[in-house]
């Protein structure tokens, strides 16, 4: 439980360029990140940037893939996704893990909800290519962030 703790910690601060160690993580997550409750969802929004973080959490092929998204301050453009769990085929849909899939969801936009290029044309600006031979890890991803945006916006847009 406490490692889950520490790895949630590491990816809300690498997500935001904070600079910690092992040894202060807790002190440097408190002093940068609040942690904020609204409608039973849990923001962590960075003091200094005003970017967003959240957990995402469903069903991938082989079992749940859980994660944190990073969002800028607009609530629209993807900074950063971190996989905390998951369990899909190494080298297909393991991929989903990868920093160099990873990256390609940062500048992406949420609006009006992610969708997977399956094919060679250009992205729009809110299209992230499928993960070749791993369609439904794909898939799987673009539901569960798409689902996960659309609780958590609601929740966050009720604030005054």
């Amino acid at each position: 439980e406490e490692n889950k703790a520490a790895d949630l910690k590491s990816a809300i601060l690498e997500a935001n360029d904070i600079a910690y160690t092992f040894s202060n993580i807790h002190d440097v997550f408190e002093e940068k990140i609040d942690t904020i409750e609204i409608d039973g969802y849990t923001f962590y929004l960075d003091k200094a940037s005003g970017s967003v973080s959240y957990l995402f959490e469903g069903g991938g092929v082989w079992g749940p893939i859980i994660g944190i998204i990073t969002l800028e301050s607009d609530f629209e453009t993807i900074l950063n996704v971190s996989i905390l769990q998951q369990e899909e085929t190494p080298g297909l849909g393991g991929v989903i893990a990868e920093p160099g899939y990873l990256s390609t969801f940062v500048g992406i936009k949420m609006i009006p909800q992610i969708e997977i290029n399956k094919d060679t044309s250009a992205n729009a600006e809110n299209e992230i290519d499928a993960i070749t031979g791993a369609t439904r890890t794909s898939k799987a991803v673009e539901l569960i962030l798409n689902n996960a945006y659309a609780e958590h916006k609601t929740a966050w847009l009720s604030q005054d």
